[in-house]
């Protein structure tokens, strides 16, 4: 064969393009293509006399000679990579080549050993002496990088028991995070605040870790509430299971629950306990689940507030008048307001599963939630279909009381509850006596209407000619309850 070195370094250069350019971009048909540029090599090498296991001849010509010998060093380290992306690529399962580990280990081991053989064929060394001087010589570098050599060996063990993997959401010790990438030192994290956190592999390896994406698509959430020891614990469990029932978004398997978790000096710590099917839905729904927590155990006189002081005593007047300033649409009333606004309440109970809404009907009353958990469903082609579920504190027939809309949903009790309402006449009585009242009312109303009409019919599009949704809703108020126009 002519020229043979020319041949060789080109087949290598080509070799060197393919694997820098990644062509083809398909890792299997690039490594096959790799393969057969290293065969082709080896196939010149060996018809022209340039074993990679002798020196290389032309001894008489030194550029020749040391040309060639360059060339089988070379084909030493080209199988090498190619053994090593041979095994990655067709041998390691996908979750141990996204992790580098297993690569990157025998990789190193692969290159040492074809290093050391290029060294005894092809440059004739003392193979001997080289061992033994490179093993004194790994002494000596182990005990200098012994705790690298720790968090590879504790790599090893991570990735052949698989506590977690790329992709999954873990706790090690008190740090969450969504694992990231997974090395041969150490183990990187994701965390809520959007830093990555990177934990060496011997402290993951001693460390707790908790798997939250295992079992797949079932994510607990936790919340510890510290209540007074003078609350009656029942009390306390049932408002929490409410709250529990309340919030639509948890799943029904694993079953929700609130238990007493444990007592101390000055409080009872309890727990409530939830999942979610989704990683990213935890922090909403741990909010929401707060907010169900804190509204459901105020419902039944039991307060979060700072230990060790005295709760104020509360009236029955007083409650009606708490619970109209939790409602958004009396939020800019004055307190002599609302005061005489709670007087005109009329308190009503309501069993488990009892319809309180019929779809497309005008509620003749604004009701507020003073206990217990409903449901609002939306009839479909399909079926009923649950939208929200609402609990103390929410009103609605809002748009009914003020403005005559209908309401095509149906609401229902899913809990035994309690409920204030607020009749029309009442309404028109008062709006009367504070006329100015309807127009903030309005302007809640026309808001609520844009962001939230899910709820109420909506308006219809000859009656906004010309008018805005506020002033569309103030007329018809005005209408309805007989207001005086210079009001």
């Amino acid at each position: 064969m002519k020229y043979p070195l020319i041949l060789g370094f080109g087949i290598v250069t080509l070799d060197v393009v393919v694997w820098r350019l990644r062509l083809p971009p398909h890792d299997l048909v690039r490594l096959f293509v790799r393969l057969a540029l290293f065969s082709a090599l080896s196939a010149v090498l060996f018809s022209s006399g340039l074993s990679p296991f002798t020196q290389a001849p032309h001894g008489d010509v030194a550029e020749l000679h040391w040309l060639g010998q360059v060339l089988e060093i070379i084909w030493w380290l080209m199988g090498a990579r190619l053994l090593t992306l041979s095994l990655d690529t067709l041998l390691l399962p996908s979750a141990w080549r996204r992790q580098r580990l297993f690569s990157d280990v025998f990789g190193a081991v692969v290159f040492l050993a074809a290093t050391v053989a290029a060294l005894g064929f092809v440059l004739e060394l003392p193979v001997r002496g080289l061992v033994a001087t490179s093993g004194a010589l790994a002494i000596v570098l182990g005990l200098a990088i012994q705790s690298t050599l720790s968090d590879v060996f504790a790599g090893i063990v991570l990735n052949t028991t698989e506590p977690y993997s790329v992709g999954d959401w873990v706790m090690i010790d008190d740090v969450e995070g969504k694992v990231v990438e997974m090395n041969w030192r150490a183990t990187h994290l994701l965390t809520g605040q959007g830093n990555t956190l990177i934990v060496p592999n011997a402290v993951a390896s001693k460390a707790k870790i908790f798997n939250n994406s295992r079992p797949a698509n079932v994510h607990g959430l936790s919340l510890v509430l510290e209540i007074d020891p003078e609350a009656r614990p029942k009390t306390v469990l049932d408002a929490l299971g409410r709250a529990l029932t309340g919030c639509n978004v948890i799943l029904d398997t694993p079953a929700p629950y609130a238990r007493m978790k444990r007592t101390t000096l000055n409080s009872v710590q309890y727990e409530v306990v939830a999942f979610v099917d989704d990683m990213s839905k935890k922090l909403a729904v741990s909010n929401e689940l707060f907010d169900l927590c804190y509204r459901h155990l105020a419902a039944s006189d039991v307060t979060l507030r700072a230990l060790g002081v005295a709760a104020p005593a509360v009236t029955a007047h007083d409650a009606k008048e708490a619970l109209l300033k939790r409602v958004s649409l009396f939020e800019s009333l004055t307190d002599d307001e609302v005061a005489r606004l709670a007087k005109r309440l009329s308190r009503h109970e309501y069993q488990a599963n009892q319809q309180l809404l019929a779809p497309e009907t005008v509620p003749d009353s604004l009701s507020i939630v003073h206990s217990g958990v409903l449901s609002v469903t939306f009839s479909e082609s399909s079926g009923d279909r649950e939208i929200a579920r609402v609990g103390p504190g929410e009103a609605f027939g809002e748009a009914g009381l003020l403005a005559g809309l209908a309401m095509h949903v149906s609401i229902s009790t899913v809990t035994p509850s309690v409920l204030y309402q607020l009749s029309k006449d009442d309404m028109t009585s008062f709006l009367k006596e504070h006329p100015e009242v309807a127009k903030q009312m309005c302007h809640l109303l026309a808001y609520r209407q844009n962001a939230l009409g899910k709820l109420t019919s909506p308006i219809p599009a000859e009656q906004e000619k010309g008018h805005s949704v506020f002033q569309w809703l103030f007329d018809k108020v005005r209408h309805l309850h007989s207001l005086h126009d210079d009001s």
